[in-house]
């Protein structure tokens, strides 16, 4: 395989000269440079104003805002308004409405197969590629980063530590991740071991080969649990004890990226490394409103947060570093840039030749970076679905570099009004209309993407499979984190979106916990107390289940309950083809409870 990697580089250098032509003056002995590395940081709910060199008076971030002192800064770039979105728009360079995750749960947070993603097409074209941290992209084969390209993967499960999918009460400290599928304890802080880990996959690549690394912490998602001397770091500020917990999950963060810049400085690497840090929405935390009505915090003067479709929920900030590249350095570019533009960007930037299998959103900006063009004119639409299904109007902002079209009738100047306070729709209809027209072409070219991912069963390559509650579909509150599921009062209705790959024997094994827990169908989980920096895991509760019964379309199957067992078994002969699948227990008073977790084998 190294053999194999050396002469696809020789290849590409051979190519690159032919494309570029030989000058006459050119050496031939001259050596070709090196294709650049690619690290690219994505931190979980920090907000353009989360860093002291946006301004925040509280928050420390001294290696970030030294490192976006050296860089270039794009201070008009833009993700989606919630986690997945933006992580489905990084990786394919496409609105999060056309390949299922527009939600964060209720199985819309499931990238489509069909997708290409940014790991395979680096794969593709000779480079190592690896990813630690969050995914929130499924669960399941054929959704997982080592399934979409992802050569070296460690992660948590679902979209954040301590959630539905997640290995049974990590909480930040000392956890188990899975390393390409494969559960792995690893000790210390969750953000301290992703970049632990990533500093060891730089020992241990192939250093014949570039690389493509793909760093997505998941913090400062909540539940806000940090080291304490994190949180002290900020026990004198005029803030929330939840934002002093979550200021200090920024500000290790910062001592984490500091870290790796040293790291890749004494490894020579650093130099022809393009970096980036961006985040993947607004601040959850870094502004809040108390009881009594009070606004602590910071957050540059934007309005909204995470999940709003105001900029304080989209813009973030974005900050790239190439020494030994073209990249502008020491400056900033107000153009407007988006996830979805950093795939064709990337590609662009290491000359790796891409043509995109699916229709793009995105486009490169490159030039716009090596200052080769000033300015593009273009628009694009960010909006805020968190449903069942997409729907056309649906908290949408239509974007220019100057213009923000918010629900289709608020207009704002963001180069004078960079906080959206003065709707100015009814001095300039033609931006409007425009505006709008853009959005109904863009959504006539997005409803025919619109579709739900399905879960293949009976696969050599994952047998059994382990489908949990945070994949329903269901329009019910769902229980898609571990707090919820020990309390065990949510009893949505819905379905699993699945596919029979082969006729066969399956059997389903239905379960009140997942199975690392040891706990039967009736068990109460012992609390787990919390301290002043770290919450705590209540008690869960009996449900006393009677009764096993599992759906797929007309077929019904079941069996009595054992609810001292960890399991109910269910078994059946399956046909090939889609179904809805539904997976339930009831007690004795006929109530229906869900299977949190199913797993289901073919035999």
């Amino acid at each position: 395989m190294k053999h194999l990697n050396t002469f696809t580089n020789l290849l590409f250098f051979f190519f690159l000269l032919i494309g570029t032509g030989c000058k006459e003056n050119a050496s031939v002995s001259e050596p070709l440079a090196p294709r650049p590395n690619v690290i690219l940081i994505v931190t979980d709910d920090q907000g353009y104003g989360d860093l002291g060199y946006h301004g925040n008076p509280y928050t420390k971030t001294p290696h970030l805002d030294q490192f976006a002192s050296k860089s270039l800064e794009l201070t008009n770039f833009h993700v989606g308004t919630t986690c997945a979105p933006t992580r489905a728009g990084i990786m394919t360079g496409r609105n999060a409405n056309r390949n299922n995750a527009w939600h964060t749960i209720a199985g819309c947070s499931i990238l489509l197969e069909t997708e290409e993603t940014i790991a395979e097409v680096f794969t593709e074209n000779g480079y190592d590629t690896a990813m630690f941290g969050k995914w929130h992209l499924g669960d399941n084969y054929p959704f997982r980063p080592h399934d979409k390209g992802f050569g070296h993967a460690i992660y948590h499960g679902g979209g954040g530590v301590g959630q539905t999918p997640d290995y049974w009460n990590n909480d930040y400290f000392d956890d188990t991740y899975f390393r390409n599928g494969v559960p792995q304890k690893f000790d210390g802080y969750c953000t301290d071991v992703w970049f632990d880990e990533a500093m060891d996959f730089l020992q241990v690549r192939d250093v014949d080969n570039p690389f493509f690394m793909y760093l997505a912490p998941n913090a400062a998602h909540g539940p806000f649990n940090v080291p304490e001397k994190y949180a002290k770091m900020y026990e004198e500020a005029d803030l929330t004890e939840k934002q002093k917990r979550f200021y200090g999950m920024v500000s290790n963060i910062d001592e984490n990226f500091g870290r790796l810049v040293a790291y890749l400085k004494e490894k020579k690497l650093f130099d022809n490394t393009i970096l980036i840090f961006t985040t993947d929405n607004g601040t959850a935390l870094g502004i809040s409103r108390t009881a009594d009505d009070k606004m602590l915090g910071y957050n540059s003067g934007l309005r909204g947060i995470k999940g709003s479709h105001y900029d304080g929920g989209h813009k973030v900030p974005f900050f790239i570093s190439w020494p030994n590249g073209n990249v502008l350095k020491e400056t900033s570019s107000n153009e407007l840039v988006s996830h979805v533009d950093l795939l064709p960007t990337l590609t662009d930037l290491t000359g790796i030749p891409y043509t995109s299998k699916n229709p793009l959103d995105g486009t490169s900006m490159a030039k716009i970076m090596t200052g080769e063009e000033q300015a593009k004119d273009r628009m694009l639409v960010v909006d805020t679905q968190r449903n069942q299904r997409p729907l056309k109007g649906r908290n949408p902002c239509v974007m220019s570099t100057k213009w923000r079209l918010v629900n289709g009738v608020e207009l704002y100047n963001i180069e004078d009004d960079p906080g959206q306070q003065t709707d100015i729709a009814g001095e300039y209809p033609d931006v409007v209309s425009k505006m709008q027209a853009f959005y109904d072409e863009w959504w006539s070219s997005v409803e025919p993407d619109i579709k739900y991912a399905e879960i293949p069963l009976g696969t050599s390559e994952a047998n059994p499979v382990l489908i949990t509650i945070h994949d329903m579909h269901t329009v019910d509150g769902l229980p898609w984190n571990q707090v919820q599921i020990r309390k065990g009062e949510l009893s949505p209705n819905g379905f699993y979106n699945i596919k029979v790959m082969e006729d066969g024997d399956y059997q389903f094994q239905l379960h009140r916990y997942p199975s690392e827990s040891d706990l039967s169908l009736n068990a109460a989980a012992k609390e787990i107390p919390g301290t002043p920096f770290r919450d705590g895991l209540p008690e869960g509760k009996n449900i006393f289940p009677s009764k096993a019964i599992v759906e797929l379309g007309d077929m019904v199957l079941q069996a009595d309950v054992d609810d001292n067992k960890p399991f109910a078994i269910v078994k059946g002969k399956l046909k090939k083809g889609s179904y809805k699948l539904k997976s339930n227990f009831t007690n004795a008073q006929g109530s229906v409870i869900p299977s949190y977790y199913t797993q289901i084998e073919k035999l």
